[in-house]
């Protein structure tokens, strides 16, 4: 059961904000910035392009990796690293080849079209900070980015997002 004064108390000791509006507004400015990425990339002709997607071509990688090396970067299994490499490799986005190091297994490689996908992603992100800078002020973003560097743990960047909320 939850004591109503101690929810007003902490809310009187912050800044009037619950604790739970954080997470929650993490989340929704990093969906707002997802989805006018995955706005600007159809527009660019990438309109198949989802966000699992840009986690798997983040966890292929310029060298490319196994399914296996796919699924652990991911945090799925390897059956479902499987199925979005069967998608990004039907939407032209990666390919699977002979691994010269190793005969008996095969590579997931990214294709021009995903190469192209991931530099006018990067791209994009840029513009979208520039955006976030132009209504916030460049001082403000720069202090919002170096706040969160500061309570996020050093390595906490990982690309098993997809798979911690449950999808890949």
């Amino acid at each position: 059961m939850v004591d109503d004064n101690k929810v007003n108390q902490v809310v009187e000791e912050g800044n009037g904000s619950p604790g739970y509006e954080l997470p929650l507004l993490l989340f929704a400015g990093f969906r707002t910035l997802i989805d006018r990425l995955h706005a600007e990339l159809a527009a660019q002709g990438h309109p198949d392009v989802r966000p699992a997607h840009g986690f798997a071509m983040q966890a292929i990688g310029p060298g490319g990796a196994t399914a296996s090396e796919v699924g652990r970067r991911l945090g799925v299994t390897k059956q479902a690293a499987g199925k979005t490499v069967d998608r990004l490799v039907a939407l032209g986005y990666a390919e699977r080849a002979d691994d010269p190091a190793d005969a008996r297994r095969k590579l997931v490689r990214l294709t021009p079209r995903g190469l192209d996908a991931l530099a006018r992603s990067a791209a994009i992100f840029d513009e979208l900070r520039a955006d976030w800078a132009r209504t916030l002020g460049a001082r403000r973003v720069g202090d919002l980015e170096d706040a969160l560097r500061s309570v996020v743990p050093a390595g906490a960047f990982r690309l098993d997002a997809a798979g911690w909320l449950g999808g890949a």
